[in-house]
C-alpha cells in the first residue's frame, strides 16, 4: 500500500473525535465523513504503522442511516460534522463512543444506559463564539466558524443550530463595523481590532448579551458607537461588553471583560430556577439538554440518598446546587472565578435558598481548609472541564465524600481515566448515562454515579 492508492472499504462504526472506522486486511482505517454501513471508496492520505488515514473518493453504496445534511454549509463548516447522519443513529453511536472508552480505558463492563437526546436538535445553541477576520479588498466582515481542520473562517450568514435572532443581529453587526471602519483581527500579522463575537443567549427571555473580543487594551469611541447602535436596533439585546485579549494566544477571551452598554450579564430560567449570568461565566450552552443533564443527577440523589449534605465543587454560577436545593440538607458551593462566584452569591439570593454555603477563593486551599476542619459531605458532585480532574481533586473528592460522587463530564477519554482512579481509592460506579448536548458532532456528555464501597 502507498499514499493515494484507493481502497474499498465497509464503514463499521464513529469513533470519538469524530472519524469513522473500517477495516483493510485487519488494519484500522479511519475515514472522515464515513456513515457506519457505507461502503465507499478512500484515498489513502497517510499510514501508519497501527494505522491509516484515508479520504472518501466515492460512497458506492450509502449506509442505510445517511441523511442529507439540513445546513447548506455542512460539507465545510466545522460547527459540527455529523448532519449527514440520522439523529437517533447518533445516539446509538455516542452510546458505544462512551461503552468502548470505559472499557478500554478502566478493564471494567460498565453499565451504559441509552442517551438522552436533546429537546431540541436546531437552534439549540446558546452561546456562540465567531472568530473575526476580513476580506481583503472590500474588508467586510467575514465572521464564523473554521473550515475542518483549518484556520479558515467559513463566513456563516444562517446557522440551523442557533437561534434566528442570532444571525440577524450578526448580519447587522457586519454592516456596521463597516460603516465605523472597525478592522478584524489578522490572526497571522496579530493586527486589526475585533477577534471574536461572542453572543450569549437566553432561551427563557429571547434576549442575549454581546461580547466584543477585541485586540486592543482600551475602549474606543468605535466600539461605543457600535453598542448602541445594535442596542437601539434590537430590544432582545440586553447589554454588550469588551473583553480586552492582545495576547498571542488561541483562548478567546480573557479576564478583563466590561460593560460599554446595558447590562453585563443575563437570565436564564430552567424550570422554577432563574440563573444569572454574567459574560465570563460559564453555563451549559444547550438549555433542554441541561435541563435533562440536572434532573438526571437530582433524580440519582433523591431515590437513594435521604436529605444529604451536598459539596458542589468548582460549582460555576451554581448551576448544580441550585437545583438541588430542595433535595439537600445543605449544599456548600466552591467556585475559583470571581464572576462565577458573584453570580452564584445572586442567584441564592434570587431563588431564596436559605441552606446555600457560597466559598470563593483558591479551590485547593478551601478545600485543605474543609479537611482539616472535619468536614464530610454525603455527596459530591464534580464537572470538570474537558481535561478531567487534576489527581489532587480526585483525592480531595475522595477525602471529603462519605456516600457518593457524581461526575458529569464532556470528554469520555477523562472521564474512563477519572474513574478508573476512583475505583482504585474506594469507589465504584453504579452506571453512567449520556445526555446529547451538542448535536450533530461527537461530544457527548455523562453523568457517572459513584457509591463508596462498603458504604
Amino acid at each position: 500500500m502507498n499514499i493515494n492508492d484507493e481502497l474499498e472499504l465497509i464503514i463499521d462504526k464513529l469513533v470519538y473525535e469524530g472519524a469513522s472506522l473500517a477495516k483493510y486486511n485487519g488494519i484500522p482505517v479511519f475515514v472522515e465523513g464515513g456513515c457506519p454501513g457505507d461502503v465507499v471508496k478512500a484515498k489513502i492520505l497517510k499510514i501508519n504503522k497501527n494505522y491509516i488515514k484515508a479520504k472518501i473518493t466515492e460512497i458506492l453504496t450509502p449506509s442505510s442511516h445517511r441523511v442529507k445534511p439540513f445546513c447548506p454549509i455542512h460539507n465545510v463548516c466545522g460547527g459540527c460534522g455529523w448532519q449527514y447522519i440520522d439523529y437517533d443513529f447518533q445516539l446509538a453511536q455516542k452510546r458505544n463512543i462512551v461503552e468502548e472508552t470505559i472499557k478500554k480505558i478502566t478493564g471494567e463492563s460498565i453499565e451504559i444506559k441509552p442517551v438522552i437526546p436533546s429537546p431540541q436538535t436546531r437552534e439549540f445553541r446558546c452561546k456562540l463564539q465567531y472568530p473575526c477576520t476580513q476580506t481583503k479588498v472590500s474588508k467586510r466582515l467575514i465572521a464564523g466558524y473554521y473550515k475542518k481542520g483549518t484556520h479558515e473562517i467559513v463566513n456563516v450568514k444562517y446557522c440551523p443550530i442557533q437561534p434566528k435572532i442570532i444571525g440577524k443581529i450578526l448580519e447587522f453587526i457586519r454592516l456596521k463595523v463597516s460603516e465605523f471602519s472597525i478592522s478584524a483581527y489578522d490572526e497571522k500579522r496579530h493586527k486589526g481590532e475585533l477577534r471574536h463575537l461572542i453572543f450569549r443567549y437566553s432561551k427563557s427571555e429571547n434576549t442575549c448579551l454581546i461580547i466584543f473580543v477585541v485586540n486592543d487594551n482600551k475602549l474606543t469611541d468605535k466600539f461605543k458607537k457600535l453598542a448602541k447602535t445594535v442596542m437601539d436596533e434590537f430590544a432582545h439585546v440586553v447589554g454588550c461588553c469588551i473583553n480586552y485579549n492582545m495576547e498571542k494566544t488561541n483562548l478567546i477571551m480573557s479576564n478583563d471583560t466590561r460593560k460599554i452598554q446595558g447590562e453585563n450579564f443575563y437570565y436564564e430560567k430552567i424550570g422554577d430556577i432563574t440563573y444569572r449570568i454574567s459574560a465570563n461565566s460559564f453555563f451549559q450552552v444547550n438549555i433542554g439538554s441541561a435541563e435533562n443533564i440536572f434532573n438526571t443527577v437530582k433524580k440519582i440523589i433523591e431515590e437513594n440518598y435521604e436529605k444529604p449534605k451536598i459539596l458542589d465543587a468548582y460549582s460555576g454560577v451554581s448551576s448544580f446546587g441550585l437545583w438541588l436545593k430542595d433535595t439537600a440538607q445543605s449544599v456548600t458551593c466552591v467556585e475559583e472565578a470571581p464572576s462565577s462566584s458573584k453570580d452564584a452569591i445572586e442567584n441564592v439570593k434570587l431563588n431564596n435558598a436559605q441552606n446555600f454555603t457560597i466559598l470563593n477563593g483558591d479551590a485547593k486551599q478551601i478545600f485543605k481548609d474543609l479537611i482539616d476542619n472535619g468536614e464530610l459531605f454525603d455527596v459530591t458532585v464534580l464537572d470538570p472541564p474537558r481535561k478531567g480532574c487534576e489527581k489532587e481533586s480526585l483525592d480531595i473528592a475522595i477525602k471529603l465524600t462519605s456516600k457518593a460522587i457524581i461526575y458529569v463530564s464532556c470528554n469520555p477519554s477523562t472521564l474512563a481515566r477519572d474513574l478508573k482512579y476512583l475505583h482504585e481509592n474506594g469507589f465504584s460506579t453504579k452506571y453512567i448515562q449520556p445526555v446529547d448536548m451538542f448535536c450533530h458532532s461527537y461530544h457527548i456528555e455523562s453523568i457517572a454515579w459513584l457509591e463508596k464501597k462498603n458504604c
